[in-house]
C-alpha cells in the first residue's frame, strides 16, 4: 500500500534538476572561457622580464625630418648654389634636404649618395664643400645623433 501513496513525478518537476544543472555547467564554462581569454591577453601583451622598459623614445629618422634641431631649411638661391656644390662634390647623389648647420659650418646638405649610402656635407660661405660626415652628421654641438656614426672628415 505504501506504493500507492507514492505519487508519480511530474514532467515539471524532473527538468528543474536538470535546468539547475545545465545552469551550473554554462557558468562554469563561461567563466573558463573568460578566464582563459584573460590569460591569453595576458601573455601576448605582457612585457618580458628579461627586457628592461625603456623610457627613452627612438631617434627619428633623419631623412623624414624637415631639417635638423637648431636648423633651417635653405630656400631659394642660396638652397640652389649649396645644392650645386654638394652635386659637384658627390655625383649622382640625390638631395636630401640642405639647411643652416649647428655645429660649425654656414650652410650642409644631407645626401644619398649613388651607391645608396648617405651623407652630409659641411659647406662653406663660399660654397665649397669643406667635409663630408658619413650619415647624417655630428648632430648639435657637434654630438652624434642616437644611432648615428660617428663623424668623419
Amino acid at each position: 500500500m505504501e506504493s500507492e501513496l507514492q505519487t508519480e513525478p511530474t514532467p515539471q518537476s524532473r527538468s528543474t534538476p536538470k535546468r539547475g544543472r545545465w545552469l551550473i555547467v554554462s557558468a562554469a564554462a563561461l567563466g573558463a572561457a573568460i578566464g582563459g581569454a584573460g590569460i591569453a591577453n595576458a601573455a601576448t601583451t605582457g612585457s618580458s622580464s628579461t627586457t628592461p622598459p625603456s623610457s627613452a623614445t627612438p631617434a627619428a629618422d633623419p631623412a623624414t625630418l624637415s631639417h635638423g634641431p637648431g636648423e633651417t631649411v635653405l630656400t631659394g638661391t642660396t638652397a640652389d648654389k649649396v645644392k650645386a656644390a654638394a652635386l659637384a662634390a658627390a655625383p649622382g647623389a640625390t638631395i636630401i634636404r640642405v639647411e643652416t648647420d649647428s655645429a660649425g659650418s654656414p650652410y650642409e646638405a644631407h645626401i644619398t649618395k649613388a651607391d645608396g649610402t648617405r651623407a652630409t656635407l659641411k659647406i662653406d660661405a663660399s660654397f665649397k664643400v669643406t667635409s663630408t660626415e658619413q650619415g647624417f652628421g655630428g648632430g648639435p654641438n657637434g654630438q652624434a645623433p642616437p644611432g648615428a656614426a660617428a663623424p668623419s672628415a
